[in-house]
């Protein structure tokens, strides 16, 4: 599994599709802004975009930040387990003011447990700001 995340509109897409050349390999690209449902995964590379949008549409279901937790480590699982190449794109949303809203900081934390999650699970992780991508863990294949 690859892990991409940075700031929102640092370039995070078009770093995934430059570095994989996704705009000639077939691929499957799933987007959470627009489908809150995590799909079934048909080719060799599939890259799901909006990690954290997930991660608070599943806090949204089950209130809780231990039981969204709980679900996402669940298909994260599923997700290591594929025979292919698991691409995950997440904003960055763990930086800055803290929200006064509960709700908002239960979504703040609950999306930094599950980023730390992901990054343990991953091969790969790069940070892209500003368009500039930077690898942070890259394990021996």
């Amino acid at each position: 599994m690859h892990f991409v995340t940075g700031g929102a509109f640092n370039g995070k897409k078009k770093w995934v599709i430059d570095f994989y050349g996704l705009e000639k390999t077939p691929h499957q690209w799933h987007s959470f802004y627009k489908k809150t449902e995590a799909p079934a995964f048909t080719e060799e590379i599939v890259v799901l975009e909006g990690i954290e949008r997930y991660v608070r549409i599943l806090l949204e279901r089950f209130e809780t930040p231990e039981k969204a937790r709980l679900l996402f480590r669940k298909e994260l699982e599923k997700w290591k387990k594929e025979d292919r190449t698991v691409i995950l794109i997440g904003t960055d949303i763990t930086k800055g003011i803290v929200p006064m809203n509960a709700f908002d900081r239960f979504f703040r934390d609950t999306a930094g447990w599950c980023f730390q999650d992901v990054a343990a699970a991953s091969g790969r992780v790069d940070t892209v700001w500003y368009g500039i991508g930077e690898t942070i863990k890259e394990e021996a294949k």
